[in-house]
């Protein structure tokens, strides 16, 4: 069910209150800073909550999002202090193109990006067509859960594929750097299918795993309702050309005619990266990072950010994010989940993958986050296949080194172990969450000698910043591959491919975004760049 949400709103940063202070405190000096009288707000929310350790005492430092009941009045109040401001809701409208269209376009893929470029092209009255290789969303999760529970494999459903791609299994964060005004619609949209109310005020918003999943079936079910057809456990297979464009797709399921085709199909797709690659299309190599899990007990990452503060309950979860250059290289912290866990996310046989996932409520034992080196075309002499071979080959290894525990189970190995080359794992406080087990082996004998050799010093370095952060039961699991694609299919200006006509990279599978939020927005550039040269098919 759709519902209707205000984006206009005025928020009021800096906020410094003690710990013993809480919201409604914040809330009241906001409204006095803001010259609000308190009968005119409908809402407030923290947007943002930070810790101020320095001069040796904490504060909380806030800014709050203030909705009022009146839309139209909030320019009267932005101006009463310099820490109040007004965020606008986005306005987005597109208008329909004139050039005609014989057929439906269609979407490949049902990741944040084609879901998005769907929903917009269905809103304009496109009526398109989706192909996912993979099941819809409950067939999926029965087919997560079981080979959670097992180790049975369904190469086409998995965490990679099947409805909602692998941001569906994820801690739905919508936080991302691209700073585009699309985005905007994109937390609209979220919001009106179900997505809880504070994402529209939170600095760092996060869905969850768990109510990602109905907020996706939903925006799908808009898709359909407007016309749109969605075409599961249907994979594409090859393309129809004519002249130089294309003409068609080809799929599992059958040939479809096509003259405009939205491609997403996700960083996992290696058999369709290779079907491109062998259909005569180029693609370039781009920057990718491999690397492990790290898991902390999320109590002991509090400590070292709060001090003796740690476990106020005015605190929020601890979060961080950390990077080191050493070299040429940078080691990185990335998809940290507070709270949650390591999960298994192979997409293909005998290939161990792990990934992070929280739920709404972050209300595990364990921080979890990837802990990475880059890696880029350089490395692979740009040639896009043996950058795939590479993750692929990792990926075999990290298979081989957890046999003995079982189908996918992952190597695992404490941080002090890693460091110091020894393949040992102690099980302590942490616990390793890796829902498949794990099993003890040397990390570093896993990847090429360079790459461990950095990130043992990229360790190193994190443990100057966390106190704890390389403590002797921390846990790294292995490998964590799938960072973002390793290809990108290069794009004309106008969002068309640079070698066939009427194909539409996409996403981040096409290499042209990182993260749920930064693929619907992709999503949404490519659906407008269509509407806004052709007119809807007739018929």
């Amino acid at each position: 069910m759709k519902k209707e949400s205000n984006h206009r709103m005025i928020l009021v940063r800096d906020i410094r209150l003690p710990l013993s202070a809480g919201e409604p405190q914040a809330f009241e000096k906001a409204l006095h800073l803001a010259r609000i009288p308190r009968s005119k707000a409908a809402h407030l929310g923290v947007a943002k909550l930070s810790v101020d350790a320095r001069h040796g005492q904490l504060r909380l430092v806030y800014t709050v999002a203030v909705t009022l009941k009146d839309e139209g009045e909030e320019s009267a109040f932005a101006g009463a202090s310099p820490c109040v401001a007004l965020r606008s809701r986005t306005d987005f409208s597109v208008q329909n193109g004139t050039d005609p269209l014989a057929h439906r376009p269609i979407v490949c893929g049902l990741g944040p990006a084609g879901l998005f470029a769907a929903l917009l092209l269905a809103r304009q009255g496109y009526r398109p067509i989706v192909l996912e290789r993979g099941p819809a969303l409950d067939e999926r999760v029965k087919a997560v859960e079981h080979f959670s529970a097992t180790g049975e494999l369904n190469e086409n459903a998995n965490i990679q594929f099947g409805e909602g791609g692998a941001g569906t299994f994820s801690d739905g964060k919508l936080t991302t750097r691209i700073g585009d005004a699309l985005c905007g619609f994109v937390t609209e949209v979220f919001l009106q299918h179900g997505a809880p109310a504070e994402i529209a005020w939170k600095q760092k918003p996060h869905v969850g795993t768990d109510l990602l999943r109905g907020v996706i079936t939903s925006i799908r079910k808009e898709i359909e309702s407007l016309g749109g057809e969605v075409h599961f456990n249907t994979a594409l297979t090859g393309f129809v050309r004519k002249d130089g464009r294309l003409v068609g797709v080809q799929t599992t399921q059958g040939s479809f005619p096509c003259e405009a085709l939205v491609f997403a199909v996700g960083h996992s797709a290696r058999d369709t990266f290779e079907m491109l690659m062998d259909s005569g299309l180029v693609l370039e190599c781009k920057p990718f990072s491999v690397g492990f899990r790290a898991e902390h007990l999320q109590r002991a990452i509090e400590k070292s950010l709060y001090h003796e503060a740690a476990g106020h309950p005015a605190l929020p979860r601890g979060e961080y994010q950390l990077s080191q250059h050493v070299g040429s290289r940078c080691v990185y912290t990335f998809c940290m989940c507070p709270g949650g866990q390591v999960v298994a996310s192979a997409s293909e046989a005998g290939r161990v993958v792990t990934n992070g996932m929280s739920y709404h409520a972050r209300s595990g034992k364990n921080a979890n986050a990837a802990v990475v080196v880059s890696v880029g075309a350089e490395d692979f002499g740009n040639d896009p296949r043996r950058a795939i071979a590479f993750q692929r080959e990792l990926e075999a290894n990290a298979y081989q080194a957890g046999r003995a525990g079982g189908a996918y189970a992952a190597p695992a190995e404490n941080v002090r172990s890693f460091l110091e080359g020894r393949g040992e794992l102690h099980i302590g406080t942490v616990e390793p969450t890796y829902d498949r087990g794990v099993v003890a082996a040397d990390l570093g004998a896993l990847l090429p000698g360079e790459l461990a050799d950095t990130l043992r010093a990229g360790l190193r370095a994190y443990e100057r910043k966390i106190a704890g952060y390389t403590a002797p039961d921390a846990v790294l699991t292995g490998l964590e591959t799938r960072t973002s694609s390793p290809v990108r299919l290069k794009r004309e200006e106008d969002l068309e491919s640079a070698q066939l006509a009427g194909l539409y990279p996409c996403g981040e599978g096409a290499g042209y975004a990182g993260g749920i939020m930064s693929a619907a927005v992709d999503g949404l550039r490519v659906a407008r760049a269509i509407i806004g040269r052709y007119r809807p098919a007739e018929g």
